[in-house]
């Protein structure tokens, strides 16, 4: 039986990943931190099938000791500070946790057992201001928050340990991938969330900032799917993970309020502009100014056909059916409030 450890377990990819350890005969251990009150989060129906380990990716000790305790055969690192936004306030705590942490855990493992196979969660941020369309492995980094600037630290070290130390360490530099257990604070999850509130009569609009940002969208139920596929090859590499599509924000608002059968029309321009029902003409978005990044990242379109040939890896939940279940799924989590 092949022991996993996953940092960032209650997350949504993490809780993912963990079915699809379990039902390939995995033994599952999660690192979380310890809190004043027990938070599950997403891994509340998998508690009694996996071993929670306390640990933090700032206390290299910690992270020691649970590689001490697991055992593990596969390590996937997916905790993170991943709201780009906070780490505008946050950016020395965010570089702790998403740069130094990934150091952290590798020292871990290279003193503990260094056979152990790594996989480091990258992100398209690293792109940022892109080079070129679509981004691929090849692309060159110019990243815009500082996210994406401690991302790309943690991409690069993983790198550097594999090519120093002949570890097994890849990167999979993973496009937006959002699903129904994705945090009330990312904008996708806020729109759906609004959509069911909405159609409640919970609340009467959502807030959002630039709906012209464009995006690569996927479902992290297939993208965790790709995280186990690039530990099993012969050899550690990065991939591009990604659908080859780019959408707006404004058409996941459109694609969201249409799967509770509102149509959204917009009137106005700029930050004036307001997205209506159609039927109604009532207000159901604004646009917010606070809500704007201080550097915009204005369009993300990742070519995964590197994943695809070597891992063999595909999508298979596309954008309506991501949003679909999203939407759904925030219908029947609010339908008795």
């Amino acid at each position: 039986m092949k022991h996993a450890l996953i940092t960032g377990i209650t997350g949504q990819d993490g809780s993912y990943l963990a079915e699809l350890l379990l039902e390939k005969g995995y033994e599952v251990y999660g690192i979380w931190r310890r809190k004043a009150t027990v938070d599950y989060g997403n891994i509340l129906h998998l508690k009694d099938n996996i071993k929670l380990i306390y640990a933090d990716m700032t206390d290299v000790i910690s992270l020691i000791s649970a590689m001490k305790i697991s055992q593990a055969d596969e390590v996937y690192n997916l905790a993170a500070q991943s709201f780009v936004a906070t780490s505008w306030d946050t950016p020395l705590g965010t570089a702790e946790i998403d740069a130094l942490g990934v150091t952290n855990m590798l020292e871990a493992i290279r003193i503990v057992k260094p056979s152990a196979k790594f996989y480091q969660a990258s992100t398209s941020e690293m792109f940022g201001l892109v080079q070129e369309m679509p981004q691929t492995e090849k692309t060159p980094f110019y990243p815009r928050s500082p996210y994406g600037v401690a991302k790309l630290y943690g991409h690069w070290i993983t790198k550097n340990y594999r090519e120093s130390y002949g570890m097994y360490a890849c990167s999979g530099i993973l496009f937006n991938h959002e699903s129904e257990r994705r945090g009330l604070e990312f904008v996708t999850r806020k729109i759906t969330h609004a959509v069911a509130s909405i159609q409640y009569g919970l609340q009467e609009f959502v807030e959002l900032g630039n709906l012209d940002s464009k995006r690569d969208w996927g479902h992290s139920k297939d993208y965790v799917r790709a995280m186990w596929l690039m530990l099993q090859q012969d050899a550690p590499d990065d991939y591009v993970i990604a659908t080859n599509e780019t959408r707006t924000v404004r058409e996941f608002v459109e694609t969201a309020f249409r799967a509770a059968e509102i149509e959204i029309i917009w009137d106005g321009t700029g930050i004036d502009e307001v997205g209506r029902d159609r039927n109604t003409g009532e207000i159901r978005v604004k646009i917010n100014p606070d809500f704007f990044r201080p550097a915009e990242v204005d369009v993300l379109l990742g070519n995964p056909a590197k994943a695809e040939a070597q891992l063999g890896w595909k999508r298979e939940i596309n954008f309506q059916e991501l949003v679909s279940r999203m939407v759904a799924h925030d219908l029947e989590l609010l339908k008795n409030k």
